[in-house]
């Protein structure tokens, strides 16, 4: 493939312009077209099979386009091997070799490099202090603890200082309590590095934790990219608002359309404002995405935007979820925090009336 410049579309680190991948007559990655910035943490997330690992790869060059162009830096990688990129990356299994000790570890990509030794020490440890693993690099690998081998890792892939830092679910096999402060080490990482860093996770609350950007994916296909907020509270269209968290989707018919909102009616009969994507010119009946913790419960009174019957309360600690059966017989759940009393003053089988504000509402495309 040609060699030539190629103008990325925002002058950022990585782009990829109409990728199609087919194994065989299946077709893992749809038309994608994506710029990621430089020194970013942007995460491409999605359920399992939704090509992100598969796109991920076209980076790292472990595997090729069926069409179109992978980017760095404006110019042409689509047809360079994976050793021939300025592109490292972090496997889900860490890929350390067992039989060499952790500084040695570290050094390894260096010294393939042909890098002077002194150099390699010096590079080591500079990784070991930016990891916390300082004074370890005697020891064997497989006298750490797993979240210890996983920044053995990332020092490793952080030494030859790439342009672009690959990470293929690093955190799936910790457990919760580490894999949430391996998120921070993660973020911290990029951060003080100045590394563009790409993610591939299925988990919503990592991604929106570390990301500056996010890739929904579904199918093959990107389905909205932004910034966690964009993706959680303006979602562009069903699937995003169902995969992001939990939400309520409501029926609605547009009344009026003005600027970016429309004003929309409720199955109760209630009005209220909803906003919509820009590519979208809302008419006819729509579904709206409220989030449960946007929306309050109370006696029913005349002010309710809608009214239900209490299914179920759940208590959380932190907050409480009331899942409610509405008068059209749809389920809407509303998530309060817990007051100091931990009462919510709502039981099982009590009505309710409920209530959100105008600026929280959203049309979704289907």
């Amino acid at each position: 493939m040609d060699q030539t410049q190629v103008k990325s579309a925002n002058g950022g680190a990585i782009g990829m312009r109409a990728i199609q991948k087919w194994f065989g007559t299946f077709q893992a990655v749809n038309d994608v077209t994506l710029d990621i910035r430089s020194n970013e943490f942007f995460t491409l997330l999605g359920p399992s099979g939704c090509g992100k690992t598969t796109l991920l790869r076209m980076i790292a060059g472990f595997e090729l386009p069926t069409e179109g162009q992978v980017l760095l830096d404006g110019k042409d990688i689509s047809s360079l091997r994976p050793n021939q990129r300025p592109v490292n990356t972090v496997f889900q299994n860490y890929a350390l070799f067992p039989h060499l000790t952790v500084a040695e570890n570290i050094g390894f990509g260096l010294k393939m490099l042909g890098t002077q030794k002194a150099k390699i020490d010096s590079v080591v440890k500079e990784m070991l202090k930016l990891v916390h693993l300082e004074g370890r690099g005697d020891n064997a690998v497989t006298q750490l603890s797993g979240g210890q081998q996983q920044r053995v890792a990332l020092a490793r892939a952080l030494a030859p200082q790439p342009k672009v830092l690959l990470l293929d679910e690093p955190l799936s096999a910790l457990d919760l309590k580490l894999r949430k402060s391996m998120q921070m080490e993660l973020k911290r990482l990029q951060l003080e590095t100045g590394i563009t860093f790409v993610f591939v996770t299925h988990d919503q609350e990592e991604a929106l934790t570390m990301s500056d950007r996010i890739a929904v994916m579904s199918t093959g296909t990107v389905r909205q990219v932004g910034t966690p907020w964009d993706i959680y509270d303006r979602p562009a269209e069903r699937f995003v608002a169902d995969f992001i968290g939990e939400t309520n989707f409501l029926e609605a018919d547009v009344v009026s359309v003005s600027g970016n909102k429309a004003r929309v009616r409720l199955s109760s009969g209630a009005e209220i404002p909803a906003a919509f994507p820009a590519d979208l010119t809302p008419s006819g009946k729509v579904t709206i995405v409220v989030r449960p913790e946007h929306a309050q419960v109370s006696a029913p009174s005349p002010a309710s935007l809608l009214r239900g019957v209490v299914h179920e309360v759940v208590y959380l600690g932190t907050d409480t979820h009331f899942h409610i059966r509405l008068d059209d017989g749809k389920a809407f759940m509303v998530r309060q925090q817990n007051a100091r009393s931990g009462h919510s003053g709502f039981s099982k089988d009590d009505t309710v009336g409920i209530g959100f504000s105008d600026d929280v509402a959203q049309i979704l495309r289907d």
